[in-house]
């Protein structure tokens, strides 16, 4: 049976919503805090009025969005739709201002780039550096993740930008192919395999592998070249975590990934990377960018910066990888 009190429905059909942002931006700090003294106190807005302001906002939708207890204020099933919406509501203004505020010369706002982590211990440094002395009004959000993630998340209009290996081609994104990177064998400094000049392929049957598991891009590029020379990989541990697969290398498994995503682990001398040969895996990078960012300036602005510090940093010799495109 519906518990929810039934505001007058003549009344409710009578007035049109009146609502402004000030009120929506209240009943989400409100739920956020869990308090009506505590949102009050972080607002800086006296409890009567804010309480005043969440009833006005109650009648009007004619629903109860909050029940209080010993504890504060919980939302009610209609408040957790009420929230979730005001949310987007006011994303959306943050991003209709930072849009008129922002030109193409003087570009403001915040941009979300998503890195595979792969690449996102070795760029985010470079890349932050390079945002903060070319556009200081652009605030960047870094998103790690593995690539499929990302993949969909670009698609979706989650991401504004990111940086992809064998990425699909949808149909709102545009994307600047930029290198090609091989895959090499990465193995602890006193492995027995780290004494080896190179690996051939078909060797990956009889190592004690942990890769990334299925639907990973790294992974299909494997088995794809490991179907072609009917064989199977001797993938011993599946893992989509970075930190596991270098602590699990440590102990004496090996891995194939690109020399860039342990290039700390490398310099070190912890780790080695050995070339994998015949034939030698790769993957191609790009820059995607989505069509449906919503500060168009500010994320060309940063396609074009994350493609020129990429081209550097190979260049430079930082990160192994032909540049092609």
């Amino acid at each position: 049976m519906d518990q929810r009190p039934h505001y007058n429905a003549a009344h409710r059909k009578a007035r049109s919503l009146t609502m402004d942002i000030k009120q929506l931006r209240y009943v989400v700090q409100i739920v956020d805090s869990g308090s009506v003294s505590k949102a009050a106190e972080l607002l800086r807005v006296a409890q009567p009025s804010l309480s005043l302001q969440l009833r006005t906002v109650e009648e009007e939708l004619g629903v109860k969005l909050l029940v209080r207890h010993a504890r504060g204020v919980s939302p009610t099933e209609d408040g957790k739709v009420f929230v979730e919406h005001a949310r987007k509501v006011l994303r959306e203004m943050d991003q209709i201002r930072e849009v008129l505020s922002s030109t193409s010369s003087n570009p403001t706002g915040r941009v979300t780039v998503g890195l595979p982590t792969s690449a996102c211990r070795g760029l985010s440094l470079p890349l932050t550096r390079a945002v903060a002395a070319a556009y200081p009004g652009i605030k960047l959000h870094i998103v790690e993740a593995m690539t499929g993630s990302l993949d969909e998340w670009i698609e979706s209009g989650k991401l504004d930008i990111a940086l992809l290996y064998n990425h699909k081609a949808y149909e709102n994104v545009a994307w600047t192919e930029m290198m090609v990177e091989d895959l090499m064998v990465i193995a602890a400094a006193d492995s027995e395999y780290a004494r080896l000049d190179q690996v051939q392929f078909a060797s990956l049957a009889d190592m004690p592998l942990v890769l990334p598991g299925l639907p990973n891009t790294l992974r299909h590029v494997l088995e794809r070249i490991a179907t072609r020379l009917d064989m199977e990989i001797g993938v011993t541990i599946d893992c989509d975590s970075l930190q596991s697969i270098i602590e699990l290398v440590k102990a004496g498994y090996v891995t194939v990934f690109p020399s860039f995503g342990m290039s700390h682990m490398i310099s070190s001398g912890e780790f080695r990377a050995i070339p994998l040969v015949n034939p030698t895996p790769n993957w191609r990078l790009s820059v995607v960018l989505s069509k449906r960012t919503a500060n168009t300036h500010c994320s060309q602005a940063i396609v074009q910066l994350l493609a020129e510090t990429i081209r550097s940093m190979v260049e430079e010799k930082r990160w192994r990888a032909n540049l092609d495109f």
